[in-house]
């Protein structure tokens, strides 16, 4: 009996598991999707007016931030970024095992959302970005970025947990303008967009500075935190936001009368 309970939880974890990472990749799809599909069109639409380009790619990243996490993270936590996994995982909120796999997921998912967004402007699947994003300015920028964005996280998660999808999305949308790397903060993003020679595009060759950065950055900022919060590794567990076991999640049914008609 005792074998036979243990293999049905075995059995619910797996399928748990396999819930979260495929919200994982969803949702990094649909992120890539909004952060490069908004590139193109506005560029499209800016008449060669880069500000008002940024603008557009700006405001729609960052609303995309918000939903994607509201969405996703009662189901995975909605963390859409290996840094932040990562964090999460040195913290205990993760298992390593199960890091890898959100990470993974990630990627894949980021790489889904590049080739979406080329589909829905008529461009070559992939093709690699002639974008050069080089040169210490732009990489101390990722460093900046991500630390930013995990303190945000960290800083919030504790106490004010359902703030955090807006605290994010808001925090993107003001690093965009106050980094000259305009805040990639996030290597599967990073990487994606590498395949992608549009405005949002980075060089390949620019990208392992710009991932080496954003998990220095996380890094730093975690440890910060970890220093300020000595509670942290309590809080890992419900990065970004609070998101029990699917199967856990209360399901409404309606209402039915009794026998006697009442309510």
């Amino acid at each position: 009996m005792d074998r036979a309970v243990a293999a049905g939880q075995m059995v619910t974890h797996s399928t748990n598991f396999s819930r979260r990472v495929v919200a994982e990749a969803v949702g990094t799809a649909v992120l890539l999707a909004a952060v490069v599909g908004s590139g193109i069109m506005g560029e499209q639409l800016a008449g060669g007016n880069v500000a008002i380009a940024l603008l557009a790619n700006t405001l729609a990243t960052g609303a995309a931030l918000v939903a994607l996490i509201l969405a996703f993270g009662p189901i995975s936590g909605a963390h859409l970024n290996p840094a932040v996994t990562l964090a999460d995982a040195w913290q205990g909120g993760l298992t390593w095992h199960e890091a890898a796999g959100y990470v993974v997921a990630q990627i894949l998912g980021a790489f889904a959302g590049v080739g979406a967004a080329h589909g829905m402007f008529g461009k070559p699947l992939f093709f690699a970005s002639q974008h050069v994003r080089a040169g210490g300015a732009q990489i101390f920028s990722e460093f900046i970025a991500s630390f930013g964005l995990l303190s945000v996280i960290w800083g919030c998660v504790r106490l004010r947990a359902q703030a955090v999808p807006f605290a994010v999305g808001a925090y993107i949308t003001a690093a965009y303008w106050f980094t000259s790397s305009t805040s990639f903060a996030n290597p599967a993003v990073t990487l994606a967009r590498s395949a992608s020679d549009t405005f949002a595009g980075i060089r390949l060759a620019d990208v392992p500075g710009f991932v080496a950065a954003q998990l220095a950055g996380a890094a730093a900022a975690t440890l910060l935190f970890r220093w300020l919060i000595p509670s942290l590794p309590r809080e890992a567990s419900a990065v970004l936001v609070p998101h029990p076991e699917p199967d856990s999640i209360p399901v409404p049914t309606a209402s039915v009368p009794n026998s006697e008609g009442a309510p």
